[in-house]
């Protein structure tokens, strides 16, 4: 655990990749077999499940410390982070524990269906056991609030400098299900040459943003254009006569979307399709907002199967025949792939279509149309290119449409978390409804560090009135939010939800009484869902 929370140290505060990617590689090379499989899930978002909820947390820590309640919560408002807040509360351990991170996490999960006294005990003893830093560490594996600033890309580099094997292969190894209670290191490098799981998916080839004009690309002969889908990326898979859908997170998705079980008669053995899951009714997609009620249900009834029908929006192939074909120009595996949906003719399984163009300015026009076809913008792909892993510049583009965006006013504001908890870097924006202000939406991502910094500050000096972790501002800071879609909701005060609300500027150019009204909200809706 010490050597595990020592890595977890050095990555948090290092801001140099290199950096960083040594200490993986060291920590790959030198620790226990099993602590190395636990690494690899948790930076690959494998947590173990939550088997003690952050009021026990709360209440054991105050009983330990010895402290009023109120004075934890301030500490907690304070740190930002309830694993931190925990850590630096606690008394010195006691009974000092060398082991290693496996034994800590395969302890705690044979706790899952044990009584909160067995926890309570097994808690309390591990916080007298640990460190300060390895309480840390494993706080946060409790709370599920472990995130690091480790990609995966960079996850793979290492391991792949440890053992000598080459990233993409590696990459594909780590996929798929596999739980590290019950498998090794060795087991998962050696999926590719026996006992290899059924429903392992590929890495996903990710496209980075255009920010170029599409003439920047060379000639458009040299090019395909698809529309950008709104929906959720994924694989679907048929090898040994079962099929199985994945999703980008590397979610196993098969059961939530039983209209694809008719695919596993129809496909081949050995086919691997890449695509979108999209709700799609009448000959189009829904708004994505369609598809959320279908996400995160265990159970789908026959009402969502009727009013949220999904299909599955194919445009890549990577497996044909039981052959990995992702070396395989575009040209050539779309070429397959249209046979083959083609032949199958299920009206779930159906084909992106692509766009035809002449030029480069005809698309520019063909981009235009995009909302009304219920896409986010243009896809490009290099026809010559083969299928690669993770994102990777050069093959793939997105050419996302401009956002929509909304002048508003911020009226609260709350710490962040991690690196910035000790900064208000959460927003909540309200626009104007005559003499009110209607929140509608909260953002926190679009500053840069030095207008958080600048934020955050002004925060402190202009809060009206605290609730709990949040504070009242006076509203007189202006932002453009930007944002890639509207739908109505009834959970929501100002009657809508936003898709992807970011910052897209600090309007210090605009006054309060400048910002768009709620009545400007709801004529964007309308507009929008018109053009649906």
């Amino acid at each position: 655990m010490q050597q595990f929370s020592e890595l977890v140290k050095l990555l948090s505060n290092s801001t140099k990749t290199n950096e960083k990617l040594a200490a993986l590689s060291q920590y790959f090379a030198t620790a226990p077999d099993k602590d190395k499989t636990w690494v690899l899930a948790l930076f690959s978002g494998r947590r173990p499940k939550r088997t003690v909820n952050s009021t026990q947390l709360r209440n054991w820590c105050i009983e330990v410390a010895n402290l009023p309640e109120w004075l934890f919560d301030e500490c907690y408002h304070t740190v930002g982070d309830l694993a931190e807040t925990i850590a630096l509360l606690l008394p010195p351990g006691t009974k000092p524990i060398s082991a290693p991170l496996h034994y800590w996490l395969e302890q705690l999960m044979r706790l899952e269906k044990a009584d909160e006294s067995v926890k309570h005990d097994f808690i309390l003893q591990t916080w007298d056991a640990l460190d300060r830093n390895e309480r840390f560490v494993f706080n946060k594996l409790i709370t599920g609030g472990f995130r690091i600033g480790v990609s995966q890309k960079m996850m793979v580099n290492a391991l792949a400098q440890t053992y000598q094997i080459p990233a993409p292969t590696l990459s594909h190894m780590l996929s798929g299900n596999w739980n590290p209670y019950q498998v090794t290191i060795e087991d998962l490098l050696h999926l590719h040459t026996s006992g290899a799981d059924a429903s392992r998916p590929y890495p996903f080839y990710l496209a980075y943003a255009l920010e170029d004009t599409p003439q920047a690309l060379g000639s458009e002969k040299d090019w395909q254009a698809e529309w950008k889908w709104d929906g959720i990326r994924g694989q679907i898979i048929k090898r040994e006569n079962q099929l199985f859908v994945w999703s980008r997170g590397e979610e196993l998705i098969t059961e939530k979307f039983p209209e694809f079980q008719s695919l596993t008669a129809a496909l081949p053995n050995g086919t691997v399709i890449d695509g979108e899951i999209l709700t799609f009714m009448d000959g189009s997609p829904l708004p994505f907002q369609t598809l959320q009620t279908r996400i995160g249900r265990k159970n789908i009834t026959k009402k969502q199967l009727q009013e949220a029908p999904v299909v599955f929006l194919s445009y890549d192939l990577l497996e044909y025949e039981e052959s990995d074909i992702r070396e395989e120009a575009l040209a050539e595996r779309r070429a397959k792939l249209e046979e083959l949906v083609a032949r199958i003719n299920d009206p779930v399984l159906k084909l992106s279509p692509v766009i035809g163009f002449e030029s480069w300015e005809e698309l520019i026009e063909q981009r235009l149309t995009a909302r009304s076809k219920g896409s986010e913008g243009l896809m490009l792909k290099k026809l010559s290119a083969p299928y690669q892993v993770g994102r990777k510049r050069g093959d793939w583009w997105k050419w996302k449409i401009d956002p929509f965006t909304i002048d508003a006013v911020m009226i609260y504001a709350q710490k962040g978390h991690g690196r910035r908890s000790n900064l208000y870097t959460d927003y909540t924006f309200a626009v104007k409804n005559g003499d009110q202000l209607i929140p509608f939406t909260k953002a926190y991502s679009g500053l840069t560090d030095k207008e958080i910094t600048e934020v955050d500050r002004w925060v402190k000096q202009n809060s009206i009135e605290k609730f709990g972790p949040v504070r009242t501002v006076t509203p007189t800071l202006v932002f453009e939010i930007a944002f890639e879609g509207i739908a109505a909701s009834n959970r929501h005060k100002s009657g809508v939800a936003l898709r992807f609300p970011r910052i897209n500027r600090w309007r210090k150019d605009k006054p309060v009484d400048e910002i768009n009204t709620l009545e400007d909200l709801k004529e964007l809706l309308r507009k929008y869902e018109s053009k649906e």
